[in-house]
């Protein structure tokens, strides 16, 4: 048989059907805490409950075509311009969604400044909630979340649709790590920014507070992580100290050594 014969007899039909659909962990940082983007479901199922920006991926996108479609229907963007965008991981445990089977492609979006959300066509409601109030640890690897009351504002259930609080949490988990071996972090500061502002945005994705001398040494220890301006702030050091020096992001694409988050350090001595 040929190929032309054999595709000519093929039949779909005789085959399960599977839907495949993106879903995007969107995180920024608003009034110094990190956000993630949640939509309220309008239509079942779980409608009412608060689940991550997603959809079905259309016939004619790709899967990359089909995330970056379901952030600007979200968030209102024009262009990804400033706006990481990456492949986080698939997801398809069987009874994932109560439609039938469906194949769950997620990304995670890192930007600074993200818009308020404008919500899509099939959203109830729309809103950026700090991480720290979704109480991600509790998540557990391929569980199906239950849907939550409608009248609960997002920033009151742990539990989100579908699989999407495992889905979250490693998103943030991945953001990170990005943080650890990219200098993405200099893009949510200025174009010339001092270590401690550099500092806070770490201390903000990390969820913690880290020493000011250590992290000031490792990040003047990376190569091309970051340059000097040779000029200083307008405005005092931390406790009242001598006006910082300015920097700007220099030129790695990768940092070598990693600035690895206090808890990975003592895991890798």
């Amino acid at each position: 048989m040929t190929e032309e014969e054999f595709l000519a007899s093929y039949d779909p039909r005789d085959f399960p059907p599977v839907a495949v659909t993106v879903d995007v962990v969107a995180l920024t940082i608003r009034d110094g805490e990190l956000n993630a983007l949640l939509i309220q479901r309008g239509a079942p199922p779980f409608e009412g409950a608060w689940a991550l920006p997603g959809g079905f991926v259309r016939p004619v996108e790709d899967l990359y075509g089909a995330a970056a479609r379901e952030l600007a229907e979200e968030t209102g963007l024009t262009t990804l311009r400033r706006v990481h965008l990456e492949q986080l991981a698939s997801y398809g445990v069987p009874d994932r969604d109560p439609r039938m089977r469906v194949i769950s492609v997620a990304y995670m979006a890192l930007a600074p400044d993200l818009p308020d959300p404008a919500g899509g066509s099939d959203a109830r409601a729309a809103a950026w909630v700090p991480v720290g109030l979704l109480g991600l640890p509790e998540a557990t690897h391929g569980e199906p979340d239950r849907a939550r009351p409608a009248r609960q504002r997002p920033g009151t259930t742990r539990r989100l649709a579908f699989d999407h609080t495992q889905i979250l949490y490693d998103g943030l988990e991945r953001a990170r790590a990005k943080l650890e071996y990219s200098p993405l972090a200099t893009s949510f500061v200025g174009e010339e920014f001092t270590i401690a502002e550099l500092r806070a945005v770490y201390e903000t994705v990390w969820g913690g507070t880290l020493h000011a001398g250590n992290f000031h040494r490792k990040v003047l220890s990376v190569p091309g992580f970051v340059e000097g301006t040779g000029e200083t702030a307008a405005r005092a050091g931390e406790r009242g100290g001598p006006k910082p020096k300015l920097y700007r992001a220099g030129d790695a694409r990768s940092l070598h050594p990693a600035l690895l988050r206090p808890t990975r350090e003592d895991d890798v001595r």
